[in-house]
């Protein structure tokens, strides 16, 4: 029932001896597509040497056998796959970012959004700054490269660009040597790091990219820090620790992580579960069936059977060939490829009550297309539960949420959603619920619920702020 963008998945290895790197990230990115499937890039370093390949489309689809081939083996390696949150879906905006500057060249992988990216920019750009794309990730190049013409290392550097970001940002940096990893001090993305046999350390955006490449957890990157993998081993630099309350999204536990995914020590599918379990408590209903919409509404459906006793069932096939449908560039492709990506088994809902369960309700498009697939199967009653509150207000820290104008929750209440979209019952999940799905939180974002920023925001941050209009 999503019209929501996920944000973006970051990679890095580096190893202690050449390597086929290339290949590990690729894996990595592989475990990461679901954050992102507009585009993604592997950058290698070989010796100070970097080479890369970079293009629109699916990981499998962009990096062949002959494409990870050619751009060789190393020792260190970045890679991104990207959905954009702050610039077009353009070559141009393809990460990661590879810079060089007098000090050398730099990779730089981003997964989050600056709420003052468009300030920064005209400040580089009124001293003769030139961009080459249209997403925040390039300022942060700029404010990093800026910092290392003064400042005698990499990591120095951009822990003095840290002073000047604001927002978002869990950031995955290459240099000649090093590779360096760091999160807002706000935490909003996560990021973890993990070590690969006895030579290679990661860092990824998920647990699940550890399991893929059979590397081992260590601990999450804690938010305002910033770590350094070297020859020397790994250290850190917590000069930005612990100056603001952690706020990781929620909607990571929610929607956007994997559910074999461990972040901030919680897992993400007994989160899901729990909400599942919270959405019966809030909105007991009578039923003869529970079943979610693949793939982020099954976990949160088989809690909700689990709580009620009301059998679970799958209710819906999917077309495991075809990309979520909110990947989709226009609303109208969106909702066409609903039928294309779902079809309902009616010998689960023919004539019975069901409970339809489902993460999120955005433009509420989608969400009648579905609804209406179910009661054409010949569902006799459709009562739909949605594991997260509704969304009143725009995320400015990495969702594709950039306007109330398409938040269907910003123009008619609950019952109205439920007309709107042809539900009999419809339900939410409560904003203490949704804050309760994770024991003891490190603290948890849920702006786009509450409207309670923890960072000074815009009025509105719209996705193509830098792009240039012609007349």
């Amino acid at each position: 029932m999503n019209s929501l963008h996920e944000e973006c998945g970051v990679f890095g290895i580096y190893s202690d001896v050449t390597s086929d790197v290339a290949v590990q990230t690729y894996l990595g990115l592989y475990a990461l597509q679901h954050r992102g499937q507009e585009a993604c890039g592997i950058v290698v370093n070989d010796k100070g040497v970097f080479s890369y390949h970079k293009d629109e489309g699916l990981v499998h689809d962009v990096f062949t056998k002959e494409k990870l081939s050619k751009i060789g083996n190393g020792n260190i390696a970045v890679g991104h796959c990207r959905y954009s949150t702050t610039g077009t879906a353009s070559r141009a905006n393809i990460q990661p970012m590879v810079v060089r500057h007098m000090k050398g060249p730099l990779a730089i992988a981003h997964n989050g959004n600056l709420v003052n990216a468009g300030a920064l920019r005209r400040e580089y750009e009124s001293r003769g700054g030139i961009f080459h794309s249209t997403n925040d990730s390039e300022v942060i190049s700029y404010a990093i490269t800026e910092m290392r013409l003064v400042e005698p290392s990499i990591e120095e550097a951009v822990e003095k660009a840290m002073e000047k970001l604001s927002g978002a940002y869990s950031l995955v940096i290459m240099s000649p040597k090093k590779l360096i990893a760091c999160r807002d001090p706000n935490g909003f993305r996560p990021l973890s790091l993990g070590k690969l046999g006895d030579s290679a350390f990661v860092v990824a955006s998920e647990t699940c990219a550890f399991d893929t490449i059979g590397a081992k957890f260590i601990r999450d990157i804690t938010p305002g820090e910033i770590v350094i993998i070297d020859e020397g081993g790994v250290r850190s630099i917590t000069t930005h620790v612990g100056k603001v309350k952690p706020s990781l999204c929620v909607f990571e536990y929610v929607y956007f992580a994997r559910p074999d995914s461990v972040i901030s020590g919680a897992s993400v599918h007994n989160a899901r579960l729990r909400a599942g379990e919270y959405l019966w408590k809030e909105y007991p209903v009578e039923a003869d069936v529970v079943f979610g919409v693949p793939d982020s509404g099954l976990d949160a459906a088989l809690g909700l059977s689990r709580a009620s006793g009301i059998p679970y069932g799958v209710g819906f096939i999917k077309n495991r060939y075809v990309g979520r449908t909110f990947i989709q560039p226009q609303q109208t492709d969106r909702t066409d490829s609903v039928r294309i990506k779902l079809n309902v088994l009616s010998d689960t809902v023919r004539d019975k009550r069901v409970i339809l369960v489902d993460d999120s309700i955005v433009r509420g498009t989608t969400s009648r297309r579905i609804i209406n697939l179910v009661r054409e199967a010949g569902a006799k009653e459709i009562h739909v539960r949605i594991s997260s509150p509704p969304f009143k207000n725009p995320c400015f820290f990495g969702t594709d949420i950039d306007s109330r104008d398409n938040l269907i929750a910003c123009k008619m209440d609950v019952n109205g959603i439920r007309a709107q979209i042809g539900a009999d019952t419809l339900g939410f999940l409560s904003i203490e619920g949704v804050n309760s799905l994770v024991p003891n939180p490190c603290g948890l974002c849920d702006a786009c619920f509450s409207g309670n920023y923890t960072v000074p925001v815009p009025d509105e941050l719209p996705k193509d702020k830098f792009e240039y209009k012609l007349s």
